[in-house]
């Protein structure tokens, strides 16, 4: 799990996530806070550069139509054929650091497990362009046709930083190390679902074992939360861990972390086992990273083009006025959708509310203008969201069909809920409104665009704004109609932590769908998880896909998009998979 371009786009998450220009509510779900208030605090410094947006929005309620000029540049690897140079210190600004968290093992929050990449590596890695899963620390793996065992080839002449020899010893360690931390480790809960023991075969090949299927794991041993710590680091304590007391196998070791503050990576001379995917396959180019944290947009895209920092790495989508500014400075916007859940909203069909009638979801479905959200509040150009998982997901399907925004359509379904139009535009029926209570942390332009979209058919959104602690409280007791969500990760799998009644018990699955759909969703998550056949686990989690925005179950709003300034000085850029940096390939112009 982990946003493909940013959240975060949403994160997302890089959102993270992530990444939302329009923050989404708190999603409440146990396996990703890091992607839940995280956007509402970061609103607070972005809200100065929304007057503009407000505007927009309040136009677009009015035609509901938008658009923006600009676009951006979208590519996973930059291109470059210079011969890189040696030498020189790599200056990283992210937004924040909430989690306050370095371990990769435990670590949600987005942006360190940016730094987490440089430092530790993985049994395997994944294709940014494919999804394909390919050879890292593994040279190469076998998994039992019910998906309940892998068994791994190990690579010779790793050694960690300490001078620690990997063997599958280490990696036994490293894995019931971060099946030991439980709910510490919240994305590793669901990686490791099923997890029964680890095998050590001989020093080169390890078996891993599971009590039930999990045909995502072997996407997960690309992550850097289930990355090969040595086996020194699980004799520290998780809060040691998380406070920077980790030993890794990366291209890069950690010399110092502060939380929130700092960190500063050094090359690892020797280094000589990246992935096929990097280019360098040698020691880093780089002789250092120093990373800091800026919050406030305008400061981190000023030093960019001024020159005091190399990388300005947002949680939000940087606007497009800011990416004019910075191309005009000679350097570069890099992005690439998150993976995973798309920012989405979901319904609560179990407490008698409007939202129980399959007609009033439907209707609300098409109701949604996402071709004008996208230009709106994003720009022009901007990726219209075509699922519930953004487009760099494994096994997306463009489910746009089902998403058509159908204004008459929506009327002619609540007319036929039995909601007639008052006086004031909005529907009733047995001389109750059509309202559709909605709770937020922070209410953006995004939502207020959402609530101009649905009035035009009669629906009134109510945008209630309450505490983080009120909103758990509501989402726990089922007190809403709508909550959004939205999770990285470069495996369909991770819509079961959102939706699956019968895996996660977040309230975005336990309140979304009715007892006969929520069996249907289930059945077809079971499936994509019980066999490591593609052409299968495609089926099942197009079905899933479907099925939820068919039902009504999940109202997908856009695509979350992770987005970097880059300066012309850096060559070799590089996102993974799941849109976190790759600086292997980095070089800088001396």
């Amino acid at each position: 799990m982990t946003p493909p371009c940013s959240w975060p786009g949403a994160a997302f998450s890089r959102f993270s996530p992530l990444t939302l220009l329009s923050a989404p509510p708190p999603s409440h779900h146990p396996h990703h806070p890091t992607e839940r208030d995280t956007a509402m605090t970061e609103y607070k410094h972005f809200r100065r550069r929304t007057a503009a947006l407000a505007a927009a929005v309040a136009a677009a309620a009015l035609v509901l139509t938008g658009c923006s000029t600009g676009t951006s540049d979208t590519s996973a690897t930059s291109s470059d054929t210079a011969t890189p140079v040696p030498g020189g210190t790599l200056k990283v600004a992210f937004w924040d650091d909430q989690q306050g968290c370095i371990d990769p093992n435990q670590v949600y929050w987005i942006e360190s497990r940016s730094i987490d990449r440089q430092v530790a590596d993985s049994l395997t890695d994944q294709d940014p362009d494919t999804g394909k899963i390919v050879p890292w620390l593994a040279t190469s793996w076998t998994v039992s046709p019910d998906a309940t065992q892998y068994v791994f080839t190990l690579r010779d002449g790793v050694t960690f930083s300490d001078g620690e020899k990997l063997d599958a010893t280490a990696v036994k360690t490293a894995l019931d190390g971060t099946f030991a931390l439980g709910a510490k480790s919240i994305l590793g809960l669901t990686y490791l679902a099923g997890y029964g023991s680890t095998t050590v075969i001989d020093p080169t090949h390890v078996q891993v074992n599971f009590t039930k299927p999990n045909a995502a794991f072997l996407q997960a041993t690309s992550t850097t939360t289930l990355a090969i710590l040595a086996p020194k680091t699980y004799t520290e304590t998780p809060e040691q861990r998380c406070a920077g007391a980790i030993v890794g196998s990366g291209a890069f070791t950690l010399d110092n972390y502060t939380a929130a503050t700092s960190a500063h990576l050094t090359k690892r001379a020797g280094y000589a086992w990246p992935s096929s995917l990097v280019k360098n396959q040698g020691a880093a180019y780089l002789d250092a990273i120093d990373v800091t944290y800026i919050k406030e947009d305008s400061v981190r895209n000023g030093e960019l083009t001024a020159g005091t920092i190399d990388i300005a790495w947002p949680r939000q989508p940087i606007s497009d006025a800011d990416q004019q500014v910075i191309k005009a400075a000679g350097d570069t916007i890099e992005s690439r959708p998150l993976p995973g859940i798309s920012s989405i909203i979901v319904p609560n069909v179990t407490h008698g509310g409007p939202l129980s009638d399959a007609n009033v979801r439907n209707a609300l479905q098409k109701s949604i203008d996402r071709k004008t959200y996208a230009s709106t509040i994003f720009w022009a150009d901007y990726p219209v969201v075509e699922s519930v998982v953004d487009s760099t997901t494994p096994f997306a399907t463009d489910e746009s069909s089902l998403l058509a925004y159908d204004p008459d359509g929506a009327k002619k379904l609540l007319d036929a809920a039995g909601y007639t139009v008052g006086a004031d535009g909005y529907r009733y029926k047995n001389g109750q409104e059509l309202t559709l209570h909605y709770p937020l942390v922070v209410s953006g332009p995004g939502e207020q665009l959402l609530q101009d979209q649905l009035k035009q058919v009669g629906i009134n959104l109510s945008l209630d704004v309450v505490t983080s602690a009120q909103s758990t409280k509501k989402l726990a007791a089922g007190d809403y109609d709508l909550t959004g969500t939205y999770l990285t990760r470069a495996d369909p799998s991770v819509l079961g932590s959102a939706v699956d009644r019968a895996t996660s018990k977040a309230a975005s699955a336990v309140n979304s769908q009715d007892a006969a759909t929520a069996g249907a969703v289930s059945k077809l998550f079971a499936a994509g998880l019980q066999t490591s056949d593609d052409t299968a686990r495609a089926a099942a989690y197009g079905d899933v896909q479907k099925q939820l925005i068919s039902t009504g179950s999940a109202f997908p709003i856009f695509e979350r998009v992770q987005i970097a300034g880059v300066s012309s000085k850096v060559h070799g850029f590089a996102f993974t998979s799941e849109a976190f940096l790759r600086a292997n390939d980095i070089w800088l112009e001396q």
